[in-house]
Parts: structure tokens; sequence; C-alpha cells
């Protein structure tokens, strides 16, 4: 019985260890921008030349998040399928319509070295 309290109280102390996580809070965060904002030099994955956003999958994960937030979520997956390019080093993502219909899709292109959007719109 000893024994079984024991590892009892073991494995909830490691358990409960494992939950917690450490936050370097905002001061850091506000470091780090400040840091990065800067002219200095750093150690950075994004370089402007490496390929961040490197498939498709990746590329409509990062737009569906904006454009939902623009156009809302059932507007945009409307019309589906997507086309998506990668051309040079940008993604262009534009919506489809069924034939004969009226109306406009989204367009978003992306700089899959950085994450930047060049551009987002919809017609009408």
């Amino acid at each position: 019985m000893k024994y079984l309290f024991l590892s009892i109280l073991i494995f909830s102390l490691s358990s409960c260890s494992q939950n917690k996580r450490l936050f370097l809070g905002k001061e850091y965060a506000q470091e780090e921008l400040k840091i990065a904002l800067s002219k200095e030099p750093q150690h950075n994955v994004v370089n402007g030349e490496t390929l961040i956003i490197k498939d498709s999958i990746s590329a409509i994960k990062i737009a569906e998040t904006v454009l939902f937030e623009i156009y809302g979520k059932q507007n945009i997956e409307k019309q589906k399928p997507y086309e998506t390019y990668l051309i040079d080093t940008y993604w262009i993502i534009s919506g489809t319509l069924p034939q004969k219909y009226k109306g406009g899709t989204f367009l978003i292109i992306i700089d899959s070295r950085n994450s930047k959007i060049l551009k987002i719109t919809h017609g009408k």
C-alpha cells in the first residue's frame, strides 16, 4: 500500500509539472519586435530568398485565414475549388464560380518567401 501511494504521488507531481509553461511576457515580445525592426544583423529564417511557403496547402491555409476575416468563411468556401498557382515566388490564389454563374471571386497574392500579402480583392 505504501508503494502504491508513493507511485501515485510521484505520477501526480510529474503530471502537474508537465503542464506548466514558461511565458516570457510582453516586454520580451516588445524587445524582439524592436530587434526585428532594426537594421542590426540577426538570425532569421526569413531571408528574402528561401521559400517558406512551399506547398499549396500551406498557402491556402494562410489565404483562408485572412479571407475568412474579410469576406466571411461561408462566402469564400463557396468559391471552392480554388485556383492556386506558384508563379516565380508568388502564390496566386483565386476562387472559382459555377459555369453561367454571375458574380465575382476573391484574388489573393502572397509572397512565398515571407508570407507578405501583396494583393487582396474580390470581384462583384
